[in-house]
């Protein structure tokens, strides 16, 4: 493989939520954490299930189960935390996505990526940057920067302010 075409690949992070295979850019993903106990935050939108400490800062953690509409993440031994760098309206924060499980890291070249489809998702296409592929395996690649608005941004933001204010 030349160097033009190993700029070319993406690498996603695939995880699973209700038995379905996602993923999203691992650039996004800053590290993948063990379940810890999560701290609940009094009026806040049920998907924002509190707040962890990671290295002394509190980072609000969505589960991505119920952002989806899905069941809530119930704890096993493969749940998990994925912190990531969201993105919304130039604004950048930390957030620990809650998974069923986090696969593996693996390589995808544009043109093994197909666009969203119209339907058939159980989350809206606007959140999936596109479908791919792993042997027969359909893989719904996520774009974490738009499955958040900005005002429930603003909510998370708060969260975490209060919570280091508190501290």
């Amino acid at each position: 493989m030349d160097d033009k075409q190993s700029r070319n690949l993406n690498q996603y992070l695939t995880f699973t939520l209700d038995k379905e295979l996602y993923a999203m850019d691992i650039a996004k993903v800053r590290e993948v954490l063990e379940y810890t106990d999560i701290t609940r935050v009094p009026r806040t939108p049920e998907f924002l299930r509190g707040v962890i400490n990671v290295r002394g800062r509190a980072v609000p953690v969505v589960d991505m189960r119920l952002k989806f509409g899905l069941s809530r993440t119930e704890r096993s031994v493969n749940t998990c935390i994925i912190i990531t760098e969201v993105d919304v309206d130039g604004e950048s924060t930390i957030l620990g996505a809650l998974a069923d499980s986090v696969q593996e890291v693996f390589d995808l070249e544009p043109d093994q990526i197909e666009p969203a489809p119209r339907l058939g998702t159980r989350i809206k296409t606007e959140f999936i940057e596109g479908m791919g592929k792993q042997g027969d395996e359909f893989i719904i690649i996520l774009n974490i920067d738009k499955i958040f608005s900005a005002e429930e941004l603003s909510v998370v933001l708060e969260v975490g302010e209060e919570d280091a204010r508190a501290a």
